[in-house]
């Protein structure tokens, strides 16, 4: 077989009408994205709006098994999550990705690879409720030493500059934060409609 070059790219069949979105939750591990993410999948399902999640934690043991957490492996893992997550989309998906995503630049290169349709959430908690939360036990190993580098501690989460949504989930509970998030959804999906016919 020959190089890259040799690949010619075939566009989608789906109308630009009937495409889906993304909606790409950032957010210290343990601020509730995942949590959000599959409320919200379940909810979309039950309504008979196609959706799917992609969870990075999930992803990194299959997709991106092999990639450590040097900030080049991390961008790459964004950059494979954002490539399925754009495929969701223009397969006509509401595609829900939790992924810390931790710096500006690979959240731009995430909304930039994936086009129209990408919607940045962020999902707010300070890293001392995330630490008491703690729902994947993962500060809890930083803590005793089995994980090198915890973002929040000692790596840098740098915080969305003007998100699509923010979703404080300190101010509410699971379930009024879905609800936040789920009415921010469904009128971006009207936007997305509109502005497409």
């Amino acid at each position: 077989m020959g190089g890259s070059d040799d690949i010619s790219r075939q566009g989608s069949r789906v109308t630009e009408a009937g495409r889906g979105a993304v909606f790409w939750l950032t957010g210290l591990s343990g601020s509730g994205k995942s949590t959000l993410a599959a409320l919200l999948e379940k909810r979309l399902i039950a309504e008979g709006v196609p959706a799917y999640r992609l969870d990075g934690d999930e992803l990194r043991r299959n997709l991106s098994a092999g990639l450590g957490f040097s900030m080049e492996d991390r961008a790459e893992h964004i950059r494979r999550v954002a490539c399925v997550a754009g495929i969701l989309k223009d397969a006509g998906l509401i595609a829900l990705v939790s992924v810390i995503s931790p710096l500006r630049a690979m959240r731009a290169a995430a909304k930039a690879q994936i086009g129209a349709g990408f919607y940045e959430v962020y999902v707010k908690a300070s890293i001392e409720t995330c630490i008491s939360r703690d729902p994947k036990g993962l500060y809890k190993e930083y803590g005793e030493g089995k994980i090198a580098m915890m973002t929040g501690l000692t790596s840098d989460y740098e915080e969305p500059a003007a998100p699509d949504v923010l979703i404080d989930t300190e101010a509410g509970s699971a379930a009024e934060c879905a609800d936040r998030l789920y009415d921010f959804i469904r009128h971006a999906r009207e936007y997305e409609q509109t502005d497409r016919t």
